[in-house]
């Protein structure tokens, strides 16, 4: 059965490099190719861990692997549709002109996400039992970027799960969906019981009846080789051969979108998987800090030499400045070598959700149509005028400052202000633990130190000790300090 598995999954990945050859994108079959190293790698290790805290983490490993996966074959299988459907619109002869404006991308972070717990009196106050222990962790997904969180051992002496990760997805659009799944694992299940041979297996089943037998089957399959869902749809991968270890279960899932973007804690609603619901007393919410910052606040969108004239000023008194077009301003400075030498710039035009900008009449002279900018200070409209070399110039700007006003009209409050993102800290390896040996072997070694101690005290006690550290008397020469380093 193994066999046949590897060989549909074959053709599968056949079928999925010919989507990847056609639509002329190498870099994601690159990654499909990457990741399904990672979990077969990791499938190996989950084999053969013999301790708890190394299985859960190759148990962990291997369901990011493959809910990657499912992303990016999802994410071939929506180019390919795209491809597909436009080529049936450039074909339609009625299709009218496309507007082929488009949003910037920009950056969405997730950090200080908090998950309270909501524990029993007779479990939080009164249980003086075996702790409960449960290892959880959260996957975030944004189109086709997928981030994992550190593990976390809860149990009932905490009533608060915190991931301390700061997660930055770098290519979002105003239109993300931004999912948070929260998967779990008890810590404390046996894991060699998943080495049961399948033969044992199936003759367990078949002798408790067809109900009860389909139950302990699907107790003693693994989960982190079945693919994850993917909303509803069909898997595109199939799974890969049962391997034995711990069994991670999603408890609770939500998704945020630019609604949800806020730049202080905010708290939102999980939806708890009634399966596993049992597993930990969630509150049936989530903190977090969601923020973002589209490219029109955080990049130069347009820049180049402008004329600047203020209105009510002398007809002649033009300004030439190098003007830079970055968030909610039109920055002036002096010259170019100001900008790069960090100088404050000379003045600052706004250029906001509030600003009116429209075409002036031609010059008579010039034949170059002139750019006004009019905003309201104080409850007096105040008007700048800018005007071009070039009438390609003056189209150029025109373009990118409707391309801003339709950013920020895309991104709404995230263009009100910049909000701060704090870069992730790199990831800390996981500390090596000793080797815990068993109970007769540190006996043994207490027991090795005591004798040689004991023999140490007989020597220097009988024999004399030279000037150069040696005793002797015995004939042959023992160091006492190279005895002492051996202790």
């Amino acid at each position: 059965m193994e066999e046949k598995l590897w060989i549909l999954e074959d053709l599968n990945m056949m079928y999925i490099r010919q989507i990847a050859l056609s639509l002329q994108d190498s870099d994601i079959q690159k990654k499909i190719d990457h990741e399904i190293r990672m979990r077969d790698g990791a499938c190996k290790l989950l084999a053969a861990c013999s301790q708890r805290d190394q299985a859960l983490e190759a148990a962990k490993s291997l369901q990011t692997c493959s809910t990657r996966i499912m992303a990016y074959m999802s994410e071939l299988q929506r180019m390919k549709e795209a491809q597909v459907m436009q080529k049936a619109t450039r074909r339609s002869s009625d299709a009218g002109p496309l507007d082929d404006r488009l949003p910037c991308k920009g950056k969405v972070a997730i950090s200080d996400l908090r998950i309270p717990l909501m524990w029993k009196d007779t479990e939080y106050f009164k249980n003086k039992g075996e702790l409960h222990r449960c290892a959880v962790f959260c996957l975030l997904q944004l189109g086709g970027e997928i981030f994992d969180t550190d593990m976390v051992i809860v149990d009932r002496t905490l009533t608060d799960i915190c991931f301390d990760n700061t997660i930055v997805f770098g290519e979002a659009g105003p239109g993300f969906e931004l999912r948070v799944e929260l998967y779990s694992c008890c810590s404390e299940d046996d894991y060699s019981a998943g080495s049961t041979p399948r033969k044992l297996a199936s003759k367990l089943s078949s002798s408790l009846g067809r109900s009860a037998g389909k139950k302990l089957r699907a107790a003693m399959e693994p989960g982190p080789c079945s693919p994850v869902s993917n909303g509803g749809a069909a898997p595109l991968l199939l799974p890969v051969p049962s391997v034995p270890g711990p069994k991670y279960h999603l408890l609770a899932h939500t998704t945020l979108s630019l609604s949800h973007v806020q730049d202080s804690f905010r708290t939102h609603d999980l939806t708890i998987s009634e399966e596993c619901s049992y597993w930990l007393p969630l509150y049936g919410s989530m903190c977090c800090r969601l923020a973002a910052q589209p490219q029109c606040m955080t990049q130069q969108m347009m820049s180049g030499c402008l004329k600047v004239k203020q209105c009510g000023g002398d007809p002649q008194s033009w300004t030439k400045v190098y003007a830079v077009l970055k968030g909610s301003s039109l920055f002036c400075y002096h010259q170019q070598e100001d900008l790069e030498a960090n100088i404050e710039p000379a003045f600052t035009i706004a250029v906001n959700k509030e600003t009116r900008i429209r075409a002036s009449e031609k010059d008579p002279q010039s034949k170059v149509q002139n750019i006004c900018i009019s905003n309201q200070y104080g409850g007096e409209e105040v008007t700048h005028t800018l005007t071009t070399d070039s009438r390609e110039d003056t189209h150029r700007w025109m373009e990118a400052f409707w391309q801003h006003f339709y950013d920020m009209s895309q991104w709404k409050q995230c263009c009100d202000d910049l909000m701060k993102i704090e870069l992730p800290s790199p990831r800390k390896p996981a500390p090596v633990m000793p080797k815990q040996g068993s109970l007769y072997h540190e006996m043994g070694k207490v027991f090795c130190c005591r004798i040689t101690l004991c023999l140490l005290r007989f020597v220097l006690c009988s024999h004399p000790i030279t000037t150069t550290g040696e005793v002797t008397g015995l004939g042959f020469h023992v160091n006492y300090y190279i005895i002492f380093s051996c202790i």
